[in-house]
């Protein structure tokens, strides 16, 4: 996925959740000068950092919205972009961690991203779902965008509406998700991808859950939930459970989902054109970040 014939200026370090990003480009930063920029959705959001699992030290593009912000790919992308140039300008590299696939291809490459959210225009199909119902309005998109209906379940609330609203801005759901996948990137890069077995991935994942309400996460959740929450805010993993669940069955139904997020993360890891693997299961972060740092600067 590198960019042009010149030596990469790019590091990416993608895997799936629990799997030890943070800590390996947390000590990729400790070997040589750079900035750790982060390319998660959950993590964007401010006030639930004990949910979102945010790093301690300080990183690029973590908290940096509101829960009542409507998050837009294109919106992360540049600021994205910023942060990388600004990296680079300052002669440091640029260390882009984390498991959203989207938004790492948004930092990494120029995509071409769908609109914004409109303002308006959006609670306006969702009043229309809330109101006439799933099944009539994924029929009313039959209508307008026959192939984004095949692609959209009924019940996916979220999708069904940003497909209407695509559609009246004049493109469609399936044009702009067949455009996501560019080929080059913007600077020379090098991605590397964390390698962690299942078995062990669910012990980290059942072990972080645990840790998360030890530290107050009802007492978090509680105070985010007392201001309005995005609709994309509302897809944070956990948020729902926690409110709406007993602590113990809380804990198990964002184990589950979680364990199911690394699955298709891990998924999605495969279809990464010239990823370079690498084993963090077997050994530390720290032998991990050498070599990502010795392959990098080779």
């Amino acid at each position: 996925m590198s960019s042009s014939d010149s030596a990469p200026r790019v590091i990416a370090i993608f895997g799936p959740t629990a799997g030890g990003k943070t800590a390996v480009a947390e000590a990729v930063a400790d070997l040589i000068p750079a900035d750790v920029i982060s390319a998660d959705s959950m993590q964007v959001y401010r006030g639930v950092p004990i949910l979102t699992n945010q790093p301690d030290r300080p990183t690029e593009l973590v908290a940096i919205w509101a829960l009542d912000h409507e998050a837009s790919v294109a919106e992360y992308q540049a600021l994205a972009h910023r942060a990388i140039d600004a990296a680079l300008a300052a002669g440091r590299t640029p260390v882009v961690v984390g498991g959203t696939g989207l938004y790492l291809r948004a930092a990494l490459a120029e995509l071409d991203l769908p609109p914004a959210p409109t303002p308006g225009l959006r609670e306006r199909w969702e009043r229309s779902y809330d109101e006439d119902g799933a099944v009539a309005t994924h029929a009313l998109l039959a209508e307008r965008d026959p192939e984004a209906a095949r692609a959209v379940h009924p019940n996916d609330r979220r999708r069904v509406v940003r497909a209407l609203e695509l559609h009246e801005l004049g493109t469609s759901l399936v044009a702009t998700t067949n455009r996501l996948w560019a080929e080059e990137t913007r600077k020379p890069t090098r991605i590397y991808g964390l390698e962690v077995p299942p078995e062990t991935l669910a012990r980290r994942i059942e072990a972080r859950t645990g840790n998360m309400f030890a530290r107050g996460v009802e007492e978090e959740v509680g105070r985010a939930l007392a201001g309005p929450v995005s609709s994309t805010a509302s897809q944070i993993i956990g948020l729902r459970e926690v409110t709406e669940l007993p602590p113990d069955e809380a804990a198990e139904a964002i184990a589950l989902r979680t364990r199911r997020y690394a699955a298709y993360q891990r998924k999605w890891m495969r279809r990464v054109p010239g990823l370079r693997a690498l084993d963090a299961d077997s050994r530390d972060p720290g032998r991990t970040a050498d070599e990502i740092v010795s392959t990098f600067e080779s």
